[in-house]
């Protein structure tokens, strides 16, 4: 049959279509039509993958992030529409001026116009679950759902040393900071939150140099969007934070990165992916579905290929609010110490997805309540194996995993990552932590 043919065929048959069949032709179209503008209401990002049996107990969840490019995750799941991929069409991504205004929102939960989760310090979820961080000691239990990336944090000195050109050795830094105590000024190290990872890395590193934290140098708090403006009018002499601020600090010449965290430890774990139990206990599958929708992001942002795009999406106003300049080199993995050292091609890259970052090992998290026990922020006595069964879900890692068709080879096969080797030649033996503890010199432990 020619076209033509099939074209007359098509008319000859409407025009025997009587007028009764034809209205109720158009009336079922215009059901069609309103059913499908109410899945449009429903579904503005676009109808989830999920069967019905699948669905999120609700689509609703707000997440807050601190203005910090291991944040990315967050910020692509929202900008490319994958919380509403996978049925959450009511995710908040809601900025937080400090770590402790994370944990207060953490506490008061989205019920109490909170959050209820967060881009946070990986220490920060086992001492808010155990009451160490929080308003008369009440635990809030906590839930890490996943890890956000592994290394590149830095730390930065200021412009007054820059003869010295600091490294990972503190030896240098530490006669400087005597003479400059001896002539009656004071001397601070900047971190973000007691106990969190910018606190560990800046007192591993100055007391690896013989530099006691706590009475050789004052230790002080400071977020993140504030360092470098500090570091400007003299506040601290070194800080530890995530990326922009170390490189918007090289930019502004107020001062220069002496290291970035993985050569104190090559791929570090950093922050997390937490939220609180009882969201996840309520809401299992909308916790669920805000993990597939984390670590698919992950996934995209670890493309070289991406990473342009990702430091233009972190330096956006919402998010980080900074010029691209003071993202994109370190994101792509360029570091310009602001010494004359200019590494290109980093190992130390940021790593969103490469080297099993997003698994949260349950060994990485024994290593950070090992050392917060170093500094007298847990108990020596506490079972920390007990607490890390009860707030590490990496079921819940594995579950999306699988649900998500992740590689078998991107998959570990144990909540162990084994024997971590320190730049200064420690080794922490997840099956031995007494005797990494030992094995420190400067330690509030006995």
């Amino acid at each position: 049959m020619s076209d033509d043919t099939k074209v007359q065929s098509a008319s000859a048959t409407t025009a025997g279509v009587s007028r009764r069949s034809l209205l109720k032709g158009s009336a079922a179209a215009l059901g069609t039509t309103a059913l499908f503008e109410s899945i449009r209401m429903a579904f503005p990002g676009g109808v989830p993958y999920a069967h019905a049996a699948e669905a999120p107990e609700t689509t609703k969840a707000t997440l807050g992030f601190i203005a910090l490019t291991d944040a990315a995750p967050l910020f692509v799941a929202k900008e490319k529409g994958l919380f509403d991929k996978y049925g959450m069409t009511d995710v908040n991504v809601a900025k937080q001026a400090s770590w402790g205004t994370t944990r207060d929102n953490l506490v008061l939960g989205s019920e109490g116009n909170g959050i209820d989760g967060a881009h946070i310090l990986t220490p920060m979820p086992y001492l808010i679950s155990a009451g160490k961080v929080t308003q008369n000691n009440v635990p809030t239990p906590m839930y890490i759902l996943a890890r956000l990336n592994l290394d590149s944090q830095c730390i930065s000195v200021g412009q007054e040393y820059i003869d010295l050109k600091i490294g990972l050795d503190t030896k240098p830094f530490k006669e400087a900071l005597e003479k400059k105590k001896a002539s009656g000024k004071p001397v601070k190290a900047a971190m973000t939150f007691p106990g969190g990872t910018h606190d560990l890395w800046i007192r591993y590193w100055l007391a690896a140099g013989g530099i006691d934290p706590d009475k050789d140098i004052e230790t002080i708090v400071v977020p993140p969007a504030q360092m470098v403006a500090n570091m400007k009018v003299g506040t601290m002499d070194c800080f530890c934070v995530c990326e922009p601020w170390n490189e918007q600090l090289v930019h502004q010449k107020i001062g220069y990165t002496a290291l970035t965290t993985g050569e104190l430890w090559n791929k570090h774990p950093e922050k997390a992916f937490g939220m609180r139990a009882a969201y996840v206990d309520k809401n299992p599958k909308a916790a669920k579905a805000l993990l597939k929708a984390v670590m698919e992001a992950q996934m995209w942002c670890e493309k070289m290929e991406n990473r342009a795009e990702v430091a233009a999406i972190c330096a956006k106003r919402q998010w980080i609010n900074v010029p691209v300049a003071d993202v994109v080199d370190r994101m792509k993995g360029d570091f310009d110490y602001g010494t004359g050292k200019v590494v290109k091609n980093s190992p130390h890259i940021m790593k969103y997805w490469a080297d099993h970052a997003s698994y949260p090992f349950q060994s990485h998290d024994l290593w950070f309540i090992t050392e917060d026990q170093r500094w007298n922020k847990f108990e020596a006595d506490l079972d920390a194996k007990a607490l890390i069964r009860k707030v590490n879900r990496e079921d819940l890692w594995r579950e999306a995993a699988k649900e998500l068709s992740v590689p078998a080879a991107e998959i570990p096969t144990s909540t162990s990552r084994g024997k971590e080797t320190f730049f200064d030649g420690k080794v922490f033996d997840p099956e031995n932590p007494a005797a990494y503890l030992a094995s420190l010199d400067i330690k509030r432990i006995a």
